[in-house]
């Protein structure tokens, strides 16, 4: 259906506006803050969607009402729906939809006061900005007809083809700040709430294995091809297992958190295994940390304030979780120092600090 001028219309163009603003904003290639800005505005798309869908159903009726009846305003302005409250007055929506949605309200309330400007951060979450938008397209026909769909106005984002070696991509994972660290155990613990079909769904995160085309048979083909999965053969499914088996890291989802990680005194054991002539106490642990500051001192302001490459903060329990790098590093420090323990002690007593990258393998 095509709108007349009108709320719903003005709406409508502003969720419009707001959708390709985000894709702008997230192709640019300089931009330091792509997901905060690409997530706030797809926010913005999908909440105006929202509206401009109950607006021409049930009018002017998507507005907060106190108890007395009377509207809730905010500077005097009646306060309309939020995108949480939309979703569940329609009550509608795919459930993978649903869930791709409520990870981005959520991303989108752990950012709001941080800035992340970091490329793990777009990578981690590439699936999740893809889905969310080819499903706001897709509402948006539903609501209003293919007449308004959006998918002419944009291209493929070009791409750099130059990967990044491991040893740079540990150099970035020791860089993470503590706001970068949060966001990332935010993610896998979210996902690890989903269950296999919502995970799995295209809807939820669009997953992509990009493979060049050698050549193509007709010289006016696109160069780039989505293709849909329920559109497939089986012939063509069973081909696309085949390679996704040969390519793909497998990943292996474990309902539990701090996998991996080690408690103190699992530390201690693990560097005393890996040394030889030599051994630290759990004391003599405390001071390491201490000495080179990986960890906040118990009460501190900021628990959160660690190097995430070897150690984090574990709200739920309000304790520490080590990493194994903080393990090699220890061993090879124990290894090559010509301190003595009661040297590092008398160090951590006077108050002094020792540089990790100084000592670093």
């Amino acid at each position: 259906m095509k709108l007349r001028k009108g709320k719903t219309k003005s709406i409508l163009d502003a969720s419009i506006d707001s959708a390709l603003l985000a894709v702008e904003i997230y192709n640019k290639p300089r931009t330091t803050f792509r997901s905060e800005g690409f997530i706030t505005m797809m926010i913005m798309a999908w909440t105006r969607l929202f509206h401009a869908y109950f607006n021409s159903t049930i009018g002017d009726k998507y507005y907060y009402k106190k108890k007395n009846g009377r509207y809730d305003t905010v500077d005097g302005e009646r306060k309309a729906w939020e995108l949480s409250t939309c979703v569940k007055k329609y009550g509608n929506l795919d459930p993978s939809v649903e869930s791709n949605l409520l990870f981005f309200i959520k991303l989108r309330n752990k950012i709001e006061h941080r800035h992340i400007e970091k490329r793990e951060v777009d990578t981690l979450i590439f699936g999740e900005c893809q889905s969310l938008l080819f499903n706001y397209e897709s509402q948006l026909i539903d609501f209003f007809g293919s007449a308004y769909s959006i998918n002419e106005a944009l291209v493929y984002s070009l791409q750099f083809s130059q990967i990044r070696t491991q040893q740079q991509e540990q150099a970035n994972r020791s860089a993470l700040s503590k706001d970068l660290s949060e966001i990332v155990a935010f993610v896998e613990k979210y996902r690890n709430t989903l269950d296999d079909d919502t995970y799995n769904s295209q809807k939820y995160s669009i997953k992509l294995i990009q493979i060049p085309k050698i050549s193509n048979t007709n010289r006016a083909d696109a160069a780039v091809e989505f293709v849909r999965w329920d559109s497939l053969s089986d012939e063509d499914k069973a081909a696309y297992e085949q390679l996704n088996v040969i390519i793909k890291d497998k990943t292996v989802k474990i309902e539990a958190v701090n996998v991996g990680r080690l408690k103190p005194s699992e530390v201690v054991k693990k560097v005393n295994e890996g040394l030889s002539g030599k051994s630290i106490t759990q004391n003599l642990h405390t001071v390491l940390y201490k000495l080179f500051g990986i960890r906040p001192s118990n009460g501190s302001d900021d628990p959160f304030d660690t190097q995430a490459e070897f150690c984090l903060y574990d709200e739920p329990h309000n304790d520490y979780v080590y990493q194994d790098a903080w393990v090699s590093f220890l061993i090879h420090f124990m290894q090559t120092t010509e301190l003595e323990a009661s040297e590092l002690r008398q160090k951590e007593r006077n108050g002094e600090k020792l540089d990790v990258d100084q000592y670093r393998i």
